[in-house]
């Protein structure tokens, strides 16, 4: 593969001759207008369709989204799909800028609330002139996912940090098959804690679970063209840790880019493993959809400038390891744990002075250089990977790659993965490759998926666009009753007969929030801003029931419908 040559489409006159076996598909929703949306649509102009579409050999659009099996059949017309989808991210990109305005805004009011004792609160301390104002970045100030669901400290947590120092904890949770629910409770408590800043992230793992801080990065993603990839480390102990845990930051409900990626249907195909959501790759730092061979060159175990970093610090200056020169200062680096909010992230002139020649600038890399220190130090560790809706799809393609790199003493120290609301992340080929290493000999791959959340159901699964899950899914109702299943009910999130029942169970949902806490004790009451959440479902449930609510309820009470599962 070495000597491999990929060059994307550079224009819109028709797809190029590819040497070498790797292809790819960009839908791009920005270099076209809407006409030429109505024109591709509608009556399938090659020439318009041309404008939103970047593909590898193939002739035709249509012969670059050949299904899996190959059947020789003829290709149904998928248009209306890439409509939809170039139609949902051009509406999203023309109200980023105000979803971003209202984002800061409703986060400043619900903390300006909060600090101060809420409304009658405010009230008070505006006549006395001693009104506390909310300060982005500092360890008071909570993301709107942290005020929807206010819970910090762990279920059951002094039991888990007992069993976890136990010398046969590693085996009775081999055992359980399905995963420990106290150890999945930790990481969905993970991953919502992950939209936090550097410095709530911190004080919640130190002060209130009373575990050991690692690290906390902010990284560069190509498709935002920032450094917006966050992800932290815990581990159990700060000596002789037994447990590892990676959390990575999943869609933040008023970023406008985030969405757009989940909405996103390319991909890039990389041999013998499978099409990848191209999106999530550059999330991770992994190549750049504006040169397509870049993703060639970061994959591929013989690129010796990337795979040499196993021993290299992640907070160290690019000319320490790769020699590569930068126009980014040591205060943009992506690690350390006095890291700032998202409002501080570098601005799009720095941004695009960045490098992808800069591995310690990437997610994947600084985490992979970080876990190999820490299972040095800790030899007795095993770490787990986590993340809620686009935090799930990287935490199951940070080991998928380190598979395709041979990291292999790195996998076997791999004690699960566990997502959360995930997006489909490749095709079926994707998963058979992952199943030798994640369902043999135990499965360590598990995703929760709650009711109607439509994140899981993108991007759209159908015989041209490929994207399959794979794993054991745990999927629980609205009552919290959960089966494993092979595919989450209604996958698409289409169809008129889904209809009545998806609002139905939205109004249940709505009503069911005013008695969570006389149902299942205090813990379980919802916050006001749960619930203004729940009666938005009424016109959107899908997103309604993305929330971390239902997710850490789904751990904390769900129990199988036929048997019991793992108790705590």
């Amino acid at each position: 593969m070495a000597g491999t040559k990929i060059d994307n489409k550079v224009n819109s006159s028709g797809p190029v001759t590819v040497t070498g076996n790797s292809r790819f598909l960009i839908v791009n929703h920005e270099n076209g207008g809407i006409l030429d949306l109505v024109r591709f649509g509608i009556w399938g102009n090659q020439e318009s369709g041309d404008k939103f579409l970047e593909y590898s050999a193939g002739g035709v659009v249509e012969q670059s989204l050949r299904a899996d099996d190959h059947s020789g059949g003829e290709v149904p017309d998928h248009r209306w799909v890439i409509f939809v989808s170039i139609l949902v991210r051009k509406l999203i990109s023309i109200f980023g800028k105000p979803m971003e305005w209202i984002g800061y805004l409703i986060e400043f009011i619900l903390n300006l609330f909060s600090l101060n004792g809420n409304f009658f609160g405010l009230f008070y301390n505006l006549l006395h002139g001693k009104v506390v104002m909310p300060k982005r970045g500092s360890e008071t100030f909570i993301s709107a996912i942290g005020h929807l669901d206010g819970r910090i400290n762990l279920y059951k947590s002094e039991k888990l940090t007992k069993e976890i120092g136990e010398p046969d904890f590693w085996q009775k949770n081999i055992q359980l098959g399905i995963g420990h629910r106290a150890l999945m409770d930790l990481c969905m408590m993970a991953s919502k804690l992950a939209y936090e800043n550097a410095k709530v992230v911190q004080n919640v793992v130190n002060l209130h679970w009373k575990m050991h801080f690692v690290d906390f990065f902010n990284c560069w993603n190509d498709f935002e063209k920032e450094m917006s990839t966050q992800v932290f480390i815990l581990c159990d102990k700060p000596n002789d840790a037994n447990l590892i845990v990676i959390s990575f930051r999943g869609t933040e409900p008023f970023d406008a880019d985030d969405w757009i990626t989940d909405f996103d249907y390319s991909w890039y195909e990389i041999p013998k493993l499978g099409k990848v959501h191209m999106g999530f790759l550059e999330a991770l730092g992994l190549g750049s959809r504006a040169k397509a061979s870049t993703f060639h060159e970061q994959l591929f175990v013989n690129n010796l400038k990337f795979t040499n970093l196993g021993n290299v610090d992640a907070t160290i200056a690019p000319s320490e390891s790769s020699g590569s020169s930068t126009s980014f200062s040591d205060t943009d680096a992506c690690s350390g744990s006095d890291q700032s909010s998202d409002s501080e992230r570098p601005t799009d002139t720095g941004a695009k002075k960045f490098r992808l020649d800069m591995p310690e600038r990437t997610a994947y890399y600084v985490v992979r250089s970080k876990l190999k220190r820490l299972l040095n130090e800790h030899k007795n560790a095993k770490f787990v990977v986590t993340g809620h809706s686009l935090g799930g799809a990287l935490a199951v393609l940070f080991p998928t790659i380190l598979v395709l790199h041979e990291e292999m003493n790195v996998m076997d120290q791999l004690l699960g993965i566990y997502t959360y609301g995930q997006p489909r992340v490749g095709n079926r080929q994707l998963g058979k490759f992952m199943e030798e290493h994640l369902e043999h000999p135990v499965p360590k791959y598990f995703r929760v998926v709650y009711c109607n959340d439509l994140v899981p159901r993108l991007p759209y699964d159908n015989r041209t666009f490929l994207f399959k899950h794979f794993g054991i899914c745990r999927y629980n109702n609205s009552l919290y009753v959960e089966q494993n299943v092979d595919e989450e009910p209604n996958r698409n999130f289409f169809g008129l007969r889904f209809l009545i029942p998806l609002y139905l169970n939205a109004c249940w949902e709505l009503i069911r929030s005013f008695a969570m806490g006389y149902m299942y004790g205090p813990e379980y009451e919802e916050c006001w801003e749960s619930v203004m959440l729940r009666a938005l479902g009424l016109f959107l449930p899908g997103i309604s029931a993305h929330s971390p609510v239902d997710y850490v309820n789904s751990v904390r009470l769900g129990r199988e419908r036929s048997t019991q599962m793992s108790s705590f």
